[in-house]
């Protein structure tokens, strides 16, 4: 069996395949280690074509991508049974024997729409392909298997439909589910990935998901960075809609949603009283509705706070966060909030209504701030709450909302300021010691720019 993977992505034209799947299940493994391997095959698949607008393909026994004529597949795959963390999700598409060739697989998205009818569907009455690209397969021949990566799209148990176009004349023909032992596959490896050892870990961004590419490419470094996730706000875009937590979030960070630490931005309020946040992220933000909350990974207090209510000297936020500061036992302490106090970017000005949130932090020698809302990177030496050096009980500060919405620039930059990067996404990652920490950008792949250091706590 040839197994070919998938060629750079091709320009995406008016084609399109989607498709859907049951399952056999095979365990390898055991204990924390254990993966479990389970192959889907289509549940129902046809084809539409432009110039037969009102013809059924449901029962054929292909599926095809192709633009002349206009011809869009439609298959849908129905996963169960899988428990643990997605590790790897394979669509694989076997081409028929009859395709001598052809310049172009398609290109593959992610359908919202997963109940369609396979007896049912015409081109009049087809449905929208509205997903995000999850990759796409470049020339194929007849009689070989084709593999692409879906994981950003298959996150556990659920129906899933997914796109393919092209943009090609000389198009690719797939066998169809009625094909019988040649029908597409959907491949689904789960395992349970053990507790990070040693010092705790704290890594994410802010400013993350809408249809771009970013958060695909910051959601694959998460895959291989232990610990606890944060976010600095801004969770999708643009108005922190259900739908958007659906289909921008949940397919990329979403799937380290169990290890998420949050904490909302003026996008995720753009939807009264930022209702699908909190729906979306449960008790992993803290108090439904209120938005601050802390919790400790092993000698740190960690602080996530709500910047889009009132934050004043006395406020209910304020008071809380004096309370809880004075309450902690641990000697190093990390905050995060989405509307920075100091930022050097030209598209949001310094937020001063956040400065008694950092001067109660101050006033309890807490050691690192971090903030989104800026689409950059930057860091500042510690500073006191009046943007003043101070290397004796300053908190060092990062903006960090690096993690997919796109970037914005640098106006004049502030003073303090020690790192900047706007052209590079990717995750900040904090090694959390017993009395010290190291600090580190990590970008995603294809992506150079590195920031990186170490420090002790007050």
């Amino acid at each position: 069996m040839d197994i070919r993977f998938p060629r750079p992505p091709v320009t995406m034209g008016a084609v399109a395949v989607l498709i859907a799947a049951t399952a056999a299940v095979v365990v390898t493994g055991a204990g924390a280690a254990s993966a479990a391997s389970v192959t889907f095959t289509p549940v129902a698949d046809t084809y539409v074509q432009s110039d037969t607008a009102s013809t059924n393909y449901g029962t054929s026994t292909q599926v095809v991508a192709d633009n002349s004529p206009v011809r869009r597949s439609f298959l849908r795959f129905t996963v169960t049974g899988v428990s643990g963390t997605v590790t790897t999700a394979k669509l694989r598409l076997r081409t028929i024997s009859g395709n001598s060739g052809s310049d172009a697989g398609g290109t593959f998205r992610r359908m919202s729409n997963t109940s369609w009818s396979e007896t049912g569907t015409t081109w009049s009455n087809q449905p929208a392909i509205d997903g995000a690209t999850l990759g796409s397969i470049g020339a194929v021949n007849g009689d070989n298997w084709y593999e692409l990566d879906v994981r950003a799209a298959v996150t556990g148990n659920g129906t899933y439909s997914f796109g393919v176009t092209s943009a090609s004349g000389d198009g690719a023909y797939y066998d169809s589910r009625e094909s019988g032992a040649d029908a597409p596959q959907l491949v689904v490896t789960t395992g349970t990935t053990p507790p990070p050892s040693g010092d705790p870990i704290l890594v994410g961004a802010g400013d993350i998901a809408n249809s771009g590419s970013g958060d695909t490419a910051t959601a694959a470094l998460l895959d291989n960075i232990p610990g606890t996730v944060f976010t600095t706000g801004d969770n999708v875009y643009n108005n922190g809609t259900a739908a958007e937590f659906s289909s921008y979030y949940a397919p990329t960070w979403g799937r380290h949603k169990a290890r998420t630490r949050p904490t909302p931005g003026n996008h995720d309020y753009n939807t009264s009283g930022a209702t699908p946040y909190y729906n979306y992220f449960g008790t992993q933000a803290g108090p439904s509705g209120r938005g601050y909350y802390s919790y400790d990974l092993g000698n740190w207090h960690v602080v996530s706070l709500n910047s889009n209510i009132s934050m004043s000297a006395g406020s209910a936020q304020e008071q809380w966060l004096r309370a809880d500061l004075a309450a902690s036992s641990k000697p190093c302490t990390l905050a995060y909030w989405h509307h920075p106090l100091f930022t050097s970017s030209s598209n949001h000005a310094p937020s001063t209504s956040t400065r008694p949130l950092y001067q109660a932090l101050y006033d309890h020698n807490a050691d690192v701030v971090v903030w989104g809302h800026n689409h950059v990177y930057e860091r500042f030496a510690p500073m006191n709450p009046a943007g003043g050096a101070d290397a004796s009980r300053g908190m060092r500060s990062f903006v960090a909302g690096m993690g997919g919405a796109s970037h914005y620039g640098f106006g004049t930059i502030q003073p303090n300021s020690e790192a900047r990067n706007s052209s590079a996404y990717g995750v900040l990652k904090f090694t959390l010691y017993a009395g010290s920490y190291d600090w580190q950008f990590v970008p995603v792949a294809g992506q150079t720019y590195n920031d990186s250091g170490t420090a002790n706590c007050h």
